[in-house]
């Protein structure tokens, strides 16, 4: 769209400025509370934190939200490393925070946050170095531990934390505070009628229970003044027995709608499995499964309210806010993804916004690595380190074989630093094994995640060849500079007996042709890809049995993700787990558990037993050339984060 004066106009209710307080945000766009581990042992901010929450405001939202920072901490620190706003020292990385943020073209904003009882008990957040007493609402047990009602002169304490941590942020450069009053954390377990059986001024009716939370926000307004903005997060719908439901949220926001600028209305619990990808939408849920909370609240007070929901269209973005559902929208993983969304949307170029897979590969890094990481965005978490796309110094012949997710992101890469790439690929189409992947009706993210590689692919000006089986005579001939090696990974296949059986499909092809399947299937191997699959063929009208020798389906998926596909898989399969296939028959599969045999009735088998490198192939197409690069499956069987980060890794190489 050039530099005309049109820009926004594709969008123009998202891009239209909002008064909240004492700033104007410059669109209704808010990158959402996240919270990496990427915070030290003192409960400061790490350079690798400042860096990147500076990407998100250098993307274009109106605001950027650091999340979870603990106003006390000797009781309310949830996570294993956490900000820490009463820590001595803590002063100096929260003011470089803001003014990255600000130097990068937005404003800052900050959760306070206490995890109340979860402060002293191992939980989602973390399991190290809680807190030496669990204070909760009332006296209870948890699986995790005993909990120790909160005393009163306690509750007043942290009340008075909550104003030195909201004068400190002011201090210290922040435009904005957040109270969390959602996801199971402090003000939401005193909340809860199951929870709070207190006979105190905090617990009884609904509104003693939201005594506390309002008594902080009191103690916050006064810290920094009539005109700086307040956010407070609270659920819409607690969609637990243990919480509130919307009737009780509406009043609580009513309860808060003079206290505060600005209503975020999110939902859910944190430290319920069940809970928490619906808190962050699973790939099982529309998009926006959670706007209609807002919606709802929104009716109810003046404040102006915010929505959350694993939104990244900013098509849905822009009708949210024309039609009244919500006055801004807040957005996590999204900008993970693709940091630039907003700026991308204001150009008109939303076709190259990369899309969040709903993965949880982001959640899974926090607490694994300690950092963040994200599958189809190679420099987040790298912010700091990941060297940036230049110039190449040589101009090379570059032929890269494969196109799958790992070539095409070393394609793509190449040809923007200028080298001449040719990219080949053996079928009519690029993509790779992202095709199977996304087979199924709930992986649309990733069909998406096709076409923005494909059109990337020929905006660089790549020379794309389809249909072209490399052999290493044509890599003589053609005689590159460099060769990229990204032809993925065979199969499995095991000497299984009856496995030429014409019952038998491999799993790829079942994917991607589940007609060909008759209405009983046997899954052999209970991995992610049978996970998956079965949950895809049971949308086709198939029966599904799943056949693992391992304890557990899909055990090496992170737990995040294996929360919300779990329920799925069982729902959508029968599980045979510490089970052997035997055989396969005409009649079925022969299976052995705990040494006795019996047969499952089949009228098809899919063989989904796993990858393996081809390292043969590999090692004939590498032999011919003095420059290469193995990248992708065929360098090691991963995730497609490890496609896209040896793709793009590699190529800045060259």
């Amino acid at each position: 769209m050039g530099n005309c004066n049109c820009k926004g106009r594709m969008y123009p209710n998202l891009f239209k400025p909002l008064r909240i307080g004492n700033i104007k945000m410059k669109n209704r766009i808010i990158c959402a509370p996240t919270s990496p581990s990427m915070i030290d042992l003192n409960g400061h901010f790490t350079p690798e934190m400042i860096a990147y929450l500076e990407e998100k405001a250098k993307g274009g939202a109106g605001v950027v939200t650091y999340g979870e920072a603990i106003v006390h901490s000797e009781t309310g620190k949830s996570h294993n490393k956490q900000l820490q706003l009463d820590a001595f020292g803590v002063r100096q990385g929260m003011s470089e925070a803001a003014r990255a943020i600000h130097n990068a073209g937005a404003y800052a904003n900050i959760q306070l946050s206490h995890g109340g009882m979860y402060g002293g008990l191992a939980s989602v957040g973390g399991d190290v170095d809680t807190c030496s007493v669990a204070y909760g609402p009332s006296d209870m047990t948890m699986a995790a531990g005993e909990v120790k009602e909160m005393p009163g002169e306690l509750i007043y304490e942290i009340i008075e934390s909550y104003g030195k941590a909201a004068k400190l942020c002011k201090e210290t450069g922040f435009d904005m505070v957040q109270v969390h009053a959602a996801h199971g954390w402090l003000f939401s377990q005193f909340l809860s009628p199951v929870w709070n059986k207190r006979t105190d001024e905090f617990g009884g009716s609904l509104e003693n229970r939201a005594r506390f939370f309002l008594l902080a926000l009191d103690a916050v307004r006064k810290a920094v003044g009539p005109q700086f903005p307040i956010e407070a997060r609270i659920s819409g719908d607690d969609m637990t027995d243990k919480g509130l439901g919307l009737d009780d949220c509406i009043k609580v926001a009513q309860m808060i709608d003079d206290k505060v600028d600005l209503i975020n209305v999110s939902c859910g619990n944190h430290e319920d499995t069940d809970m928490f990808c619906r808190t962050h939408p699973s790939a099982f849920y529309p998009r926006g499964v959670n706007v209609y909370l807002a919606a709802e609240i929104k009716k109810h007070v003046k404040t102006p309210v915010a929505c959350v929901g694993s939104l990244n269209d900013p098509a849905q973005m822009e009708e949210i806010i024309a039609s009244g559902q919500a006055d801004v929208v807040e957005i996590a993983r999204a900008t993970l993804a693709d940091p630039y969304l907003p700026k991308k949307a204001y150009d008109g170029n939303t076709d190259d916004i990369t899309p969040c897979l709903r993965c949880y590969e982001c959640f899974g890094a926090t607490g694994e690595l300690e950092m963040v990481k994200c599958a189809v965005n190679p420099t987040m978490g790298e912010q700091l380190y990941a060297k940036k796309i230049e110039p190449a110094q040589v101009k090379k012949k570059v032929l890269v074989v494969g196109g799958g997710p790992a070539g095409m992101e070393a394609a793509i890469t190449l040809a923007k630093r200028g080298h001449n790439v040719t990219l080949a690929e053996k079928t009519e189409k690029l993509g790779g094994s992202l095709h199977p992947a996304g087979a199924a009706y709930f992986k649309e993210d990733i069909r998406k995640l096709i076409k923005v590689l494909s059109s990337r692919v020929e905006k660089a000006g790549v020379n794309v060849l389809l249909n072209k089986v490399v052999t290493p005579e044509f890599v003589k001939e053609f005689n590159p500079d460099t060769l990229f090696v990204a032809i993925g990974a065979r199969e499995l296949r095991p000497p299984i007996k009856g496995m030429d059986s014409d019952k038998v499909i491999m799993a790829i092809d079942a994917e991607l042709n589940p007609e060909k399947l008759g209405e009983n299937v046997v899954i052999m191997g209970g991995g992610l890809v049978g996970a998956e699959a079965s949950i895809g063929f049971e949308h086709e009208g198939k029966k599904c049995t799943i056949v693992e020798m391992k304890s557990s389906i899909a055990e090496e998926v992170n737990s995040f993700y294996r929360g919300g596909l779990m329920p799925e898989v069982k729902r959508s399969a029968k599980c045979l787990v510490n089970t052997k296939v035997k055989e396969i028959t005409s009649e079925g599969v022969i299976c052995e558990a705990e040494g006795n045999e019996f047969t499952v009735k089949a009228d098809s088998v899919v063989c989904a037993l796993g990858f393996k490198s081809p390292y043969d192939e590999v090692d004939k197409l590498t032999d011919v050339v003095d420059e290469y690069y193995i990248i992708g499956d065929c360098k090691k069987v991963g995730k497609i984060y490890d496609a896209m980060n040896t793709g793009y890794y590699s190529a800045l190489l060259v």
